[in-house]
């Protein structure tokens, strides 16, 4: 039986990596945390002390992942994580120059903001009010 989400992980090239760590980590808020010894580079960022997002190095042999074929695209659209302070974090993203999309949502009883990290990957942040 499922009971949560533990991580995502997020495969990419060396130089594309790195500029992820550092968005989900000096945007988004997450920190860099230990990573077992894989035989291939990259980062855990944590949230609340649980290792959240995965990113992989993805080797120069590998295939970028993607739609199996072109007459099925992927279905991946975001990954959702829950947020505090609404307004700090609207400041903050501005001031980074991050562009996002705010909505109230009276049925859900949250803000929820709507942007893309560098690799274009939708993100959701959900702020309960």
């Amino acid at each position: 039986m499922i009971t949560g989400l533990n991580h995502i992980n997020l495969r990419a090239p060396a130089e594309l990596l790195a500029t992820l760590r550092d968005f989900y980590r000096d945007v988004l808020g997450l920190t860099v945390g230990p990573r077992p010894g894989f035989d291939s580079d990259g980062y855990w960022l944590y949230a609340g002390g649980h290792p959240v997002v995965h990113l992989s190095t993805q080797r120069a042999h590998e295939p970028v992942r993607g739609p199996v074929d072109a007459t099925r695209p992927t279905t991946y659209d975001h990954t959702a994580f829950n947020g505090t302070d609404h307004q700090a974090m609207a400041a903050h993203l501005a001031a980074s120059g991050v562009t996002f999309h705010e909505v109230r949502s009276d049925i859900t009883r949250q803000h929820q903001f709507f942007l893309q990290d560098p690799a274009g990957n939708g993100v959701e942040i959900n702020f309960p009010f």
